[in-house]
């Protein structure tokens, strides 16, 4: 499909955004049931559950826009979870695969926020103000996930993984 206004390039945006959320919902049991922490095995549930309202707002937002969200799929997630995938079959230990699954984890959120930061740009460009509001919804609670996956790896997931292996650092 040529896309030949700004209008048409937020509607790819949306539908590559929905393909990233759809394929996220997958591949979040997974984790959950790799995950040797407790705290990151609840970070994931808490944002498989974000993520499955994430992809109702795409919906809301595509039917206020009169279009279907799907017929794309996101290439860069797809790669991204191709590179989580790898990590599960790496065969690390429990607390050094949760440090690999978090910057797997980071690696989308960054993905997410570039993505989401630019749909509503679009949209507030279009004078699409509710659009762009609920895309700033989204993009917010991206980044709140990310800042949690932070925290987690600063003070615990990498500081058990460190002291497991003798290598912590003060």
């Amino acid at each position: 499909m040529k896309i030949t206004t700004l209008e048409g390039l937020l509607e790819d945006e949306l539908k590559d955004l929905y393909s990233a959320e759809t394929q996220m919902i997958k591949i979040f049991p997974k984790l959950m049931e790799v995950a040797a922490s407790g705290d990151l095995r609840l970070a994931f549930e808490d944002h498989l559950a974000e993520t499955q309202r994430h992809v109702e707002r795409i919906e809301q937002i595509c039917e206020q826009m009169d279009m279907e969200p799907t017929g794309k799929k996101c290439l860069a997630m797809e790669g991204l979870i191709n590179e989580g995938k790898e990590v599960l079959k790496s065969g690390m230990e429990p607390e050094l695969m949760d440090v690999a699954l978090v910057g797997a984890a980071q690696r989308v959120e960054h993905y997410e926020i570039a993505a989401y930061g630019t749909a509503r740009a679009h949209a507030r460009q279009l004078g699409l103000i509710n659009i762009a509001n609920l895309l700033n919804w989204t993009l917010e609670e991206e980044k709140k996930a990310n800042q949690r996956l932070t925290d987690l790896a600063e003070n615990r997931i990498n500081v058990q993984a460190a002291m497991r292996q003798g290598t912590l650092v003060m």
